[in-house]
């Protein structure tokens, strides 16, 4: 659920809540790298494509103006979206949140929620965080440099040295939010300590207590503790822990499209060997320039302006959106070419939203693969397998027109799930880039620790879907999640 910088916080509360808390302080374990383990949320279930459109589509309404295991898959008949199990204070418990690079605010459900679902996805015991059952948790107040950074300011009402809370709403293009207070604890983690080892490892995090869920999570089958933000802010969870000195401001995720799950490391990646280009500056999402796109071997023709419209620039990055949706000028040729090459298909539309054929030969040999090309000799090239999927005995087409959106959204490009999947995606914050590599995300990796020097080894793993799965799943520095869908999916997708 990624809250958009000025469509998605259209609401701030001025209620202030005033909450003494005994708070200790622990000593920070210094490192660069952590852990998380993933899982894909909606593995082993069959969401209707009606409900994956839904979702996209309410993205689109956002971007409109450590060692993890990951599991699941984020292929559009799976569905999705990836969440990570960490604990959270003193003494610690475990929460499962759905992971979003989209998002900047981390929040978990708290006591005070009323109507938050006890058991979530696959009969996951969920869990109410309560400040007063942590030793380390206190309440942000309203006039904490954190609280001005994420409110835009002063709260209305609160002095520079006030002990009133802070408190946020944050509101999504799909009619969800998550209201509530800030506080700050102690989240655990699992510290890279060797080759395909962890040690525990914690760091101070301010993070959103919520009264009310994400309406997204209404239906128990799909439900999560909280969202872990790992957008571009500097109060996002990423950035927190690196002003903190715990973690390096880069991460890394390889999403499994073959096996499901994957891998979600915090760190500086040094094998595979990673491509990067810029983000764009002053974006509030990871932007990139996009510079050509080809269809086999023909380029398209298209204007040198056309990733403008609108002040919005370049293309989005965001594994939280299920498929990648393109301009009409991009749409239409790119697809007329794909169907190009069997031009006997007998097109079907599958729930209104899907163009759709039958077709028994195999798919890489039948249709021309289609590369994106940015600057600095960056590419993204998809194969046919990946941008079409399986529906019942059909294959359809991922590739969705963002002209068919609404006018502020008709010139969006934003690359989801569909084009991510079996490619690490490295993200360099210290340095402003982004890049990626075809890999196995069954595999492992290798993240250097800044402080020591050495390199370990990093692999896939997942979190177990049982209900009474047992221990915190490590994030490590480097730092690791597991994902349960796609790692970008926000709130506004």
């Amino acid at each position: 659920m990624a809250a958009a910088t000025n469509h998605c916080r259209l609401l701030r509360l001025f209620l202030f809540i005033l909450l003494f808390t005994t708070t200790t302080t622990t000593t920070p374990l210094v490192s660069s790298n952590a852990i998380f383990s993933l899982k894909y949320r909606y593995e082993g279930t069959n969401r209707s494509l009606n409900s994956l459109r839904a979702h996209d589509t309410n993205r689109l309404r956002m971007f409109s103006d450590v060692d993890l295991p990951l599991g699941g898959s984020g292929t559009p008949d799976s569905s999705g979206l990836y969440y990570a199990r960490i604990g959270i204070g003193t003494p610690s418990k475990s929460y499962y949140m759905q992971v979003d690079t989209g998002a900047d605010v981390t929040w978990v459900n708290c006591i005070q929620c009323t109507d938050c679902p006890q058991r979530g996805y696959h009969g996951i015991e969920l869990t109410l965080y309560d400040p007063k059952d942590s030793l380390t948790s206190r309440t942000v107040s309203c006039g904490e440099k954190f609280c001005m950074e994420v409110s835009g300011g002063l709260l209305t009402g609160c002095a520079a040295d006030s002990n009133l809370s802070c408190n946020y709403a944050e509101l999504y293009g799909d009619g969800g939010s998550s209201t509530g207070y800030f506080v700050n604890d102690i989240i655990q983690y699992g510290q890279i300590s060797g080759d395909l080892q962890t040690t525990a490892s914690n760091g101070s995090v301010s993070f959103g207590c919520s009264a009310g869920e994400f309406l997204d999570q209404a239906s128990s089958d799909y439900a999560l503790d909280g969202l872990l933000g790992f957008g571009k802010s500097n109060w996002s969870t990423i950035s927190q822990l690196a002003l903190s000195g715990r973690v390096s401001k880069m991460f890394a995720h390889c999403l499994d499209g073959e096996n499901g799950g994957g891998i979600f490391a915090i760190g500086q990646i040094v094998k595979p060997k990673v491509n990067t280009t810029n983000l764009i500056p002053s974006q509030p999402h990871y932007n990139v320039n996009l510079t050509a796109v080809k269809v086999g071997d023909d380029y398209l023709s298209l204007p040198s302006n056309i990733f403008e419209a609108g002040g919005r620039k370049g293309a989005i990055i965001d594994c939280g959106t299920t498929l990648a949706y393109l301009p009409a000028f991009i749409y239409e040729p790119l697809v007329s070419q794909i169907l190009a090459q069997q031009p006997s298909l007998d097109l079907r539309t599958v729930q209104d939203l899907y163009s759709c054929f039958q077709f028994s030969e195999s798919l890489d040999d039948g249709f021309p693969n289609v590369t994106f090309y940015f600057q600095n000799s960056l590419q993204l090239e998809v194969l046919p397998h990946e941008y079409l999927f399986p529906v019942d005995n059909l294959w359809c087409i991922g590739w969705q027109n963002s002209g068919n959106q609404s006018r502020d959204k008709m010139n969006l490009t934003l690359f989801g799930d569909l084009v991510l999947l079996n490619k690490l995606v490295l993200y360099d914050l210290e340095n402003q880039t982004i890049g990626w590599t075809p890999y196995n995300c069954s595999s492992s990796i290798e993240v250097k620790d800044e402080q020591s020097g050495t390199v370990h080894l990093v692999g896939a793993q997942d979190l177990p879907t049982s209900a009474s799965s047992g221990t915190v799943v490590p994030i490590v520095t480097g730092f690791l999640l597991v994902l349960l869908g796609c790692c970008f999916w926000s709130p506004n997708r």
